[in-house]
């Protein structure tokens, strides 16, 4: 059983069909990334399955059971600016965990082992103000995966960020998630960002949005974008994802 079922997901806002009829799985442990034409109902799935939306038929099923953030461990990184201005770095990064009433010692252990991964560790005591774009990015992703989630949502965060930034921020991604083992659902415009960093591709249809294909990206770690088969897997992604 895979650690995310969708199963016939299908999602209209009046008589507008947005999602239609969508079913995949993903394992424990992978990480996927889902591409498909601007404007083809990508965020819209990542909102029906927290809930934001409500389904209009299917299901999304995490470990066997409907979604259910009172009880599942999910955690979401958006494109926009997350943290909280009036915490320092450190504070953000275990805000999660005091949440969630970790031992002080057992906290500050996990806050400084993300600080590392990420390269934060000589600003922990800085506030959001007092950094870049991108190292907000990096506080974010670092709170996002110090709680240990059973399943990490991210919805274009490096969107903004220029190409040398993304990569370097895409090789600390790739460190954390072989770190903790967490459930990645990656959603991207970016074609080589997702052959960059996906176990799987899944590739979306214009809208009314439908599975067009599910790709097994294999590629050796770290991977090489010059090397002539991620070429060829990236062109294979940016065929199917042409509409015209």
């Amino acid at each position: 059983m895979g650690a995310i079922q969708v199963k016939n997901l299908t999602k209209k806002f009046g008589d507008l069909l947005v999602l239609d009829d969508i079913s995949f799985e993903v394992g424990n442990g992978e990480f996927l990334c889902i591409v498909g034409p601007t404007g083809c109902g990508k965020t819209t799935f990542l909102n029906s399955l927290t809930k934001l939306y409500e389904l209009t038929a299917g299901e999304i099923l995490l470990n066997g059971e409907a979604v259910d953030l009172k009880k599942h461990n999910v955690s979401y990184i958006f494109q926009e600016t997350s943290t909280m201005p009036w915490l320092t770095v450190e504070q953000n990064v275990g805000f999660g965990l005091d949440i969630k009433k970790v031992p002080e010692k057992e906290k500050k252990e996990s806050v400084s082992e993300m600080l590392e991964i990420v390269g934060l560790m000589q600003y922990r005591n800085y506030y959001p103000a007092q950094l870049s774009s991108s190292m907000l990015q990096r506080v974010a992703i670092a709170r996002a995966f110090a709680t240990k989630p059973d399943l990490l949502l991210m919805d274009e965060p490096y969107g903004q960020l220029d190409i040398e930034l993304r990569f370097k921020l895409e090789d600390e991604l790739i460190k954390l998630w072989k770190k903790t083992g967490t459930t990645v659902l990656f959603i991207t415009h970016n074609i080589e960002e997702s052959v960059y960093l996906g176990e799987k591709i899944l590739v979306l249809t214009n809208k009314p949005t439908k599975v067009k294909k599910f790709i097994t990206d294999d590629l050796p770690r770290p991977r090489d974008i010059a090397d002539p088969e991620f070429v060829k897997l990236r062109n294979e992604v940016t065929e199917l994802i042409k509409w015209w």
